[in-house]
Order: structure tokens, then sequence, then C-alpha cells
């Protein structure tokens, strides 16, 4: 789904690029993935930005003093969605725009430089939820490039696999994605902190069947959350029938509550049984829903 604009969360190339500067690493806490999603702590969605077909389209332009005001106001950490995909050849070996590369450098350098732990999410490859098969070379070469250019990058610099895996990716296509694709990443990044999720948008209800590689320990799960989604989601213009859903108020009941807490609770109870971090990536209510129910609901 459209990641919403500035979300707030629970809790952002080629060797021709330059690549962002390697900082030191003193202690193995600072790869402790668990201590890595504690630092992720509270954050933005630069959402409609990179993640649009090309920055810009989306009415989203990314500015030096958004990453200013987040850190600012005690934010910890941006989430950047990134559409890889459009920025890359079609073919062998599938070259990632050198110019994009920088742009996308500039994000994470700013991060950086305002104290904030940035994600690097592969975002909206569309084609994935598709034909996935007809694109898993690629998108292992993406990966392999994007791992390459950021393997001296400090260890705050965390990566997303891709987001919000569906359609024709399956759960059986995923999982046998995923372990292809971390061996990749880890040629050049052993310990970096990757997050993944399941299919079904990161569903809750699909952490069951996220198969993680077990001796891989440096990755932190995620989910989504939009519960209830006629909430959440009333006159979103990117899912068809919202407008029908328009005055949906959230009152704070205790039922709701319990609702949204016992979906929380499942997810807590799935981390713990798999001795896993878990990350809520993103979760929040569109603007036209009213702003007091969208409080109560935060």
């Amino acid at each position: 789904m459209k990641t919403l604009l500035l979300l707030l969360l629970a809790l952002t190339l080629l060797a021709a690029c330059t690549q962002i500067p390697a900082t030191p690493d003193p202690t193995p806490a600072t790869r402790d993935p668990f201590a890595i999603n504690a630092r992720l702590g509270r954050g933005v969605n630069l959402g409609n930005a990179l993640e649009a077909p090309n920055e810009g389209e989306w009415g989203m332009t990314l500015d030096a003093s958004y990453f200013k005001l987040i850190a600012d106001a005690g934010f910890d950490s941006v989430r950047i969605p990134i559409r890889w995909s459009a920025h890359a050849a079609e073919a062998p070996p599938y070259t990632i725009d050198p110019a994009f590369f920088a742009r996308v450098d500039w994000a994470v350098e700013q991060a950086l430089a305002n104290g904030l732990l940035p994600i690097v999410d592969l975002h909206h490859y569309e084609e994935m939820a598709v034909n996935p098969d007809d694109h898993r070379e690629r998108f292992l070469a993406l990966w392999r490039q994007i791992a390459e250019h950021y393997r001296a990058a400090p260890p705050e610099v965390v990566f997303e696999l891709m987001n919000e895996p569906n359609g024709a990716m399956t759960r059986a296509r995923w999982n046998d994605l995923i372990a292809a694709t971390l061996p990749v990443i880890r040629e050049s990044n052993p310990a970096r902190a990757v997050i993944v999720g399941p299919v079904g948008w990161y569903g809750i209800d699909e952490l069951a069947g996220l198969k993680l590689p077990e001796a891989d320990r440096n990755l932190i799960a995620t989910v989504h959350y939009y519960n209830p989604f006629q909430f959440t989601h009333q006159g979103a213009e990117w899912v068809e029938g919202a407008d029908a859903w328009l005055g949906t108020t959230w009152e704070g009941t205790d039922a709701q509550r319990a609702a949204v807490s016992g979906d929380l609770e499942r997810a807590a109870a799935w981390a713990q049984r798999e001795g896993r971090p878990l990350y809520l990536g993103e979760f929040g209510a569109y603007s036209r829903a009213d702003m007091a129910s969208r409080t109560r609901w935060t």
C-alpha cells in the first residue's frame, strides 16, 4: 500500500559513487540487532519522495530541513522508502543509475548528520507482486549493488529487504527469496541489521509463515499495522471503495482498544518465541479521518 506521508513509526550503490564514510564500531553491542532496533525508537517515514517513480512526482521532494525538524521534534530514525527498480537497467547487470545512488546517499548522510538512524528500504518494486520469478535475478542484482555500496557505512544504517510483499509473492516464494538474498547482502555486510517482514503486506497474521534463516541473527522482523482498515484508510485515493468509509470514527472504547492491543500482543508473542527483535515499520490513519479519532488511535 502507498506509504502515508510522514507516517509515525512505533518504536532509511555503485562503486563509482561516493560511499558513505565509515565510522568507528568500537563494541559488538553496536551490531546487536536488539540494540539497533531499540535505537530506531520513534521515527518518521519519508514517504512519497524517493518511492515515487521520480522524486517530486507525488508532491514530495526531500529537503535538508526535514531531517533537522524530525530530529528536533525528538524522533530517533527515518525510514526512507526507495523505488530502486525505477532507476536501474532492465538488462544484466541491472546497473543502478549513479545519479540516483548519489541522491540516496544524500538522504542517508542527512539522517546521520542529524543523529537519526536511516533505514534504506527497497520499496514499490511492483513487478515482484506480479511476476516475481521473472524479476528474481534483477532483485538479487539490486541488492548486491546496494549492499556493496554501503559496505563501509556505520551500523546505524539499516537495510530493509522489500516493503510489503504481496500478490504472486507467496509465502513459499518469499521465504525462498529471503534465503537467496541474505547471502548476497552478507557477502559485503556480514553483520548489518536487515529488516524483513512477512507476505500479506507485512500483516501480523502472516508472521507465522515467515521463515528467517536460523543462523542469521542480525535480522529485525517487521510488521505494519492499519487496523481497523476502514478507519485508517477512509478516503484513501489508492484504495478502491474507500470513500464509502468517510466519517468512520475511532472512539477508543474498551473493545476498540482491546482489538488493537490483542493484535500487537500476538505480534510480540511471535517475536518472543522466535527470539527476534520486532519493528513496527508503518502505522497511521489517513488525513481524511477526523483528527480527534486519529489522535486517540495513535
